[in-house]
């Protein structure tokens, strides 16, 4: 069950808590699409927090019964757009980067780039993993 109201797109900000479950990586991908309607860089905003959010179902508390996860999303448009996913927490384990298959924060590190995305948060609390990306400029 969502337990967050959409925010009014006009604002510019999104927030859901959805169930912790795989399935709601595309209910995210779907509430998404009409808040970045027009934003020349939907396709990658859309990917990068498809990761996040696949991370917090399969690798955190949230994916625990009555697990859940928040997504947030700020545009401000013609300058730049912020989206976060808040897990439950829980134990990450470290791996090496692969260069021939890429996952989650691999993806998320590539297309943001360095000092546009970043972890807030422990192990045992909630944990925030977020990203931004400039609004390019269009003529």
């Amino acid at each position: 069950m969502q337990t967050d109201a959409l925010k009014a797109p006009a604002t510019g900000v999104f927030t859901r808590t959805y169930p912790g479950d795989p399935r709601q990586v595309c209910q995210v991908r779907t509430d998404l699409l009409p808040i970045l309607d027009g934003c020349p860089i939907a396709d990658e905003l859309i990917l990068l927090a498809s990761e996040l959010c696949a991370n917090a179902v399969l690798h955190s508390n949230s994916r625990h019964a009555g697990g859940q996860f928040t997504v947030r999303a700020e545009l401000h448009p013609g300058d730049y757009v912020w989206i976060e996913v808040e897990d439950q927490g829980g134990l990450w384990t470290d791996r090496e980067p692969d260069p021939d298959r890429p996952h989650g924060l691999d993806i998320v590190r590539e297309v943001a780039g360095d000092g546009n995305w970043g972890i807030d948060g422990n192990a045992p609390l909630p944990r925030t993993v977020w990203f931004r990306l400039d609004w390019p400029v269009t003529l």
